[in-house]
């Protein structure tokens, strides 16, 4: 099951993809994707629908952010050992934890912003988990069940913000547009293996990453173990689990984005972003 928002930022409207590929109207059924919605009863009730019978939204519709009402957007870092490796890091020994903000979440193919003064914006594909069901303290063999589905981000990064600047990652990571979630929230049930999806990210047409998931260090469930026992996880968290290699910072010699360009990026079965680079 593939669920979407779609209008106007701040005015997103629940929407679920019927068989044919076209965005059907949720808005009588529920108030958003958010909240009870994710849990394994609110999906099911969805998956339970005649979509038939819902209204066909235009295909023209900008898609917001696949989630609602985010209460936390949690991140891991160098989570893939050979991503680490291209930036010159060890692979940690428990994983990295940074957050970004929630004003930063954007819809998948809305404008990237440059902030101001930025020299260093880059690009990062990966695998966003959204949390269905809350709690603390969770085993790693429930941990699957915590999880209403995946979706793609692009965990853009502004790295001397994040590295030159002193501090925690915190403030390169959650500027204004630096979290496209979506296309879609697909269900857990339908992704059969979160741990063997292929995952890519052109920059003009130019590809850049080319990974799988298969090379993570800490997989999803060991995660959502991982971060429960720092604090409660809440339906509608989203936890982005860390990149590939690829990234601009670690090319030779770096490269970084510029104001006019074209990012396109996707997963296996979760769909593609596209997202024009403009400058703030």
């Amino acid at each position: 099951m593939k669920l979407v928002r779609f209008g106007q930022p701040g005015q997103e409207k629940p929407g679920i993809i019927d068989s044919q590929g076209a965005v059907r109207d949720l808005s009588a059924i529920v108030d958003d994707i958010a909240g009870d919605v994710l849990s394994d009863e609110g999906l099911q009730s969805l998956r339970d629908l005649d979509l038939s019978s819902l209204p066909e939204v235009a295909a023209d519709t900008r898609l917001g952010p696949c989630v609602g009402r985010i209460g936390k957007f949690i991140c891991i870092g160098l989570n893939y050992s050979d991503h680490a490796a291209e930036t010159g890091s060890e692979v940690p020994p428990e994983p990295v934890i940074f957050n970004k903000w929630t004003s930063a979440v954007c819809g998948p193919n809305d404008n990237v912003e440059i902030p101001r003064g930025s020299k260093k914006t880059d690009w990062e594909v990966e695998l966003g988990v959204i949390v269905g069901k809350g709690g603390r303290y969770i085993d790693e063999a429930d941990a699957m069940s915590h999880v209403a589905g995946f979706c793609v981000v692009n965990d853009v990064s502004e790295r001397a913000y994040q590295l030159e600047r002193s501090g925690t990652w915190d403030k390169g990571k959650g500027c204004d547009t630096f979290g496209p979630l979506g296309p879609w929230l697909v269900s857990r049930d339908d992704v059969a293996d979160p741990h063997q999806l292929n995952m890519w990210l052109e920059v003009d047409g130019h590809r850049y990453q080319n990974g799988n998931t298969r090379t993570m260090v800490y997989q999803v469930p060991f995660l959502i173990s991982y971060l429960s026992q720092f604090m409660s996880l809440q339906p509608g968290d989203v936890i982005s689990t860390g990149t590939p290699p690829g990234v601009g910072m670690g090319q030779q010699p770096a490269i970084y984005l510029r104001d006019g360009q074209q990012m396109r990026l996707g997963i296996d079965g979760l769909g593609e972003q596209q997202q024009r680079v403009v400058q703030a």
